[in-house]
């Protein structure tokens, strides 16, 4: 009787064990099955540029007006920067042989920097070296001038896009306290828009006017090297008119 009674318990424990995992994994399951599915969100460059707000048509248009400043003034200085090896060389034989106004039509048809200066020099050939000197210099610094034009536009963009990155920092703080007022409560859903407003916008800035600095010392660095040529060449030319004639 006794074996009997232990049997009929063991086989009660045995039943409720089975019953009590079989309702964890139907519970387990059924969790899993009521869970929400995660998506992953994704947003293009454009898409996350207009989360910085109206702040961003501007920092975009000093971008656009950067890269044509930079395209339009490489055009320019490529074209200044070419180099005409014979030219010295060519002018000596037309000088010493006084060809001047063979000389002069010359440097005029090639029509750089560097000739417009020496074009200076040869036009008054016979007057003392001083005044020579005098002429080239302002030409040189004339011609100079004209390949810096709009250049002082480039570092002004570079100090204030990050300005206006700036103010729609402000901006975006302003859009996060209102919506706290209005809501009463914080939560990341109300604040989400001002937060992006305020990153995007201070970093667009500060790319634009990293871009336009950037852009505005390797211009500058190009148009250094074409001054320090015709500085060169002025020399050459000068001490070329020194030498005895043949």
């Amino acid at each position: 009787m006794l074996n009997f009674i232990l049997q009929a318990g063991t086989s009660v424990a045995t039943l409720a064990t089975s019953t009590d995992s079989s309702n964890v994994v139907t519970g387990i399951q059924t969790a899993a099955a009521t869970t929400p599915e995660i998506t992953e969100t994704k947003m293009s460059l454009i898409e996350l540029v207009m989360k910085g707000g109206p702040i961003m048509y501007p920092i975009g248009l000093l971008l656009l007006i950067s890269i044509y400043l930079l395209v339009e003034r490489l055009l320019v200085i490529s074209k200044a920067g070419k180099k005409n090896e014979n030219l010295l060389l060519s002018l000596k034989e037309m000088i010493h042989s006084g060809n001047i106004a063979n000389a002069r039509s010359m440097c005029k048809n090639l029509n750089t920097p560097e000739s417009t200066m020496i074009e200076q020099g040869v036009s008054r050939i016979g007057k003392p070296v001083e005044e020579i000197r005098e002429a080239m210099n302002k030409s040189g610094a004339n011609e100079i001038g004209k390949l810096e034009k709009n250049m002082n536009v480039l570092s002004i963009i570079g100090r204030i896009a990050p300005m206006f990155g700036f103010v729609g920092t402000i901006i975006g703080v302003i859009t996060i306290f209102r919506k706290i007022s209005e809501k009463g409560t914080v939560e990341i859903v109300q604040i989400s828009d001002g937060l992006y407003q305020k990153m995007v916008s201070s970093a667009g800035g500060l790319v634009v006017g990293v871009v336009a600095f950037i852009f505005y010392y390797w211009l500058n660095a190009r148009i250094d090297r074409i001054a320090h040529r015709m500085e060169d060449t002025q020399i050459k030319f000068l001490d070329m008119l020194n030498e005895p004639t043949k």
